[in-house]
């Protein structure tokens, strides 16, 4: 009789099977995390936005608040010359949350700025996923610069109601 090299077919469609079976409880596991993660840079975002605006109208005095991710931004100049960091270019963030549309992707959300209509709300940020496989949640934030949240239609803009107390539907994200 000769000696058995190697493993047998149904030895090899075990050890398919296992590693299948690890993969179906991994998997759903790991996406979640990533939705997690993105969720919690987007929160974090935010609150990068409330820093630049008060980092901006302290600086920008005479202008108060910018009134878009661009004037936060390089728009365009090289930040590191002294000379080219102005109102319309204040290199607060960087280029890809400053970007020229209207509402900019980074990561697994799109992120906005615009003047609030609000007395004394100054600005309004918010973020949003790109898809629910990104995130299940949105967040705001007003020149109170208290970021809120909800899981509600998550693929879509909060509105500035939302975002505004005591109606808004949106919750205070704690610290």
């Amino acid at each position: 009789m000769r000696k058995q090299k190697g493993f047998s077919l149904i030895e090899l469609l075990i050890v398919v099977a296992i590693i299948l079976i690890i993969a179906a409880i991994a998997i759903p596991n790991l996406l979640r995390s990533r939705m997690a993660a993105n969720e919690s840079a987007a929160a974090s975002t935010i609150r990068t936005l409330n820093t630049a605006e008060v980092a901006f109208s302290t600086t920008y005095a005479s202008v108060g608040y910018a009134s878009s991710l661009t004037f936060l931004g390089p728009n365009g100049v090289d930040c590191s010359v002294a000379a080219n960091v102005t109102a319309t270019s204040a290199c607060q963030i960087d280029s890809v949350l400053g970007c020229a549309a209207a509402t900019c992707p980074k990561g697994a959300y799109l992120y906005s700025l615009v003047p609030a209509t609000v007395a004394g709300a100054d600005y309004f940020a918010w973020a949003h996923p790109i898809s629910t496989a990104g995130g299940n949640k949105r967040f705001c934030s007003l020149a109170d610069a208290v970021v809120k949240f909800d899981s509600l239609t998550v693929t879509t803009a909060p509105a500035l109601a939302d975002c505004t107390p005591p109606a808004g539907s949106l919750t205070a994200l704690s610290n």
